[in-house]
């Protein structure tokens, strides 16, 4: 039998992201060559002053460049690198300097709309400041007045990289060494939310006008379906895998500086979902997760009601299993109700949209077929 979940709330543990391991192997492969001594342990300082250490797994050494490594550490949340092996090559030069380049397992960036232009190493610019002001630090204590070439790379990363929006993002060739505060906080999301940042920043940069937020890979299959002709197909680098942060996406369009020129203007945005979470949405939450809101079969019910069931539908719809379940009932005796959690839907995401913003909003079920759709566009739903 399956053990119970324990009763005792246990602490989650708080890691370190892939910017401070190769803050650490990067300061530890330089300190190799300034001072032929291996650090078993490596301190750096994170971004907010706090003193860390990073235990030093290995070291190599070849044409005058060495290589250290570190297994980076995640904590209790469920990052995609966790476990994975984290390594910085160094390489000593004559000129001042750091230049980071993208080793094994890094990825280049190759569209506009990141933090980090095109034709760089996915490295971002909190890990990039770390990297300087530690090697920096390091040729200052020991009189060096030379600079550095760093490679930073991860085991396996390009594998690591299909489980990721990396390729989406227009990030290729492996994983991206992120981190804004050098450390990971189990279960934040901080990392995903800022993924749907970005790709709606990369897809806004590339000239793609119409965005699609969608809860899943059926939500997507949807639009896809729904949006693409032969002529024009919907393009991936358009399609924002929101997950349950609905509210990530809307509060970043909200943010938009409009006088960006880098950017076209968003024109559309269509939310595709399934009908329990955006019956959860239609009511205005805008995390969508079940830890942080529930379906509300009694709200079902009242739309229900509003729009012409008896009674006796709508104290069914009120004991169903599910919110599936409930429309079942709901349809037996009033039709609208999943366009009715569209236009709701609309409403709330309207508040953080421009005016000249249209809004789609497309309800489907586990067959990523429509239930419903509100559109406030003069073309409607294509």
């Amino acid at each position: 039998m399956r053990e119970e979940t324990a009763e005792k709330i246990v602490k989650l543990r708080s890691g370190y992201t892939t910017g401070s391991c190769a803050t650490a192997t990067a300061y530890a492969a330089a300190s190799l060559l300034l001072t032929q001594k291996k650090l078993t342990c490596c301190s750096i300082t994170l971004p907010k002053g706090k003193h860390v250490e990073f235990a030093i797994e290995n070291y190599s050494t070849e044409n005058n460049r060495a290589t250290a490594s570190t297994i980076k550490d995640a904590g209790d949340d469920p990052d995609v690198t966790h476990g994975a092996t984290v390594f910085s090559t160094v390489e000593l030069t004559s000129t001042k300097g750091v230049t980071l380049y993208a080793g094994d397992g890094v990825g280049m960036v190759t569209k506009p709309g990141l933090p980090i232009p095109a034709g760089e190493p996915a490295i971002n610019p909190i890990p990039r400041k770390m990297i300087r002001d530690h090697l920096e630090k390091l040729a200052e204590q020991h009189s060096y007045n030379g600079g550095f070439k760093v490679w930073v790379g991860v085991k396996n990363g390009k594998l690591l990289a299909t489980k990721t929006m990396n390729a989406r993002l227009g990030i290729l060739g492996g994983l991206s060494i992120l981190g804004t505060t050098g450390i990971v906080r189990p279960f934040s999301c901080s990392a995903y939310i800022a993924s749907i940042q970005q790709g709606v920043d990369v897809a806004l940069s590339n000239g793609e006008p119409h965005l699609f937020a969608c809860t899943g890979n059926k939500s997507e299959d949807a639009a896809v379906r729904m949006f693409s002709t032969d002529m024009v197909p919907i393009k991936e680098i358009a399609l924002i895998e929101m997950g349950d942060f609905i509210g990530a996406v809307l509060k970043h369009i909200k943010k938009l500086d409009v006088s960006d020129t880098s950017k076209v203007p968003l024109d559309r945005l269509t939310i595709v979902g399934g009908f329990g979470k955006l019956s959860k949405f239609a009511q205005g939450h805008l995390d969508l997760h079940s830890k942080s809101s529930s379906i509300d079969l009694g709200f079902l019910a009242n739309i229900a009601r509003e729009l012409g069931a008896p009674t006796d539908t709508t104290e069914k719809m009120k004991e169903a299993n599910t919110s599936i379940e409930a429309l079942s009932i709901a349809n037996k005796t009033c039709s609208g109700v999943a366009n009715k959690i569209c236009q709701l839907g609309a409403a709330i995401a309207k508040k953080y949209m421009p005016d000249s913003v249209a809004i789609d909003v497309i309800v489907i079920d586990k067959q990523s077929q429509a239930l419903g759709s509100w559109s406030s566009s003069s073309n409607g739903i294509t």
